[in-house]
C-alpha cells in the first residue's frame, strides 16, 4: 500500500496495519512438503512428522466467500 494514500488517514492507516500484524500473529495456513499435511496454526511451527520443511501462507491473505 503506498504510504501516500489519500484514502486513509494516519491513524487509518496504523490502525489498519495493525490488524494485519495481528491476524499474521493468529493465521498461518501450514503445507507439510514432506508428508503433505497441511493445519492452521499460530505459531511457526514444525510438522507432527518431524519435517522442518513446512511452507507457511498468512491467511489474512485468502478471500472469505
Amino acid at each position: 500500500m503506498p504510504e501516500n494514500n489519500p484514502q486513509l488517514t494516519p491513524d487509518e492507516l496504523q490502525e489498519w496495519q495493525m490488524k494485519i500484524t495481528i491476524a499474521n500473529l493468529h493465521n498461518i495456513l501450514c503445507h507439510c512438503r514432506n508428508c503433505n499435511q497441511e493445519w492452521v496454526a499460530s505459531s511457526y511451527e514444525n510438522c507432527s512428522c518431524g519435517s522442518t520443511d513446512v511452507e507457511r501462507i498468512l491467511c489474512w491473505q485468502f478471500p472469505d466467500d
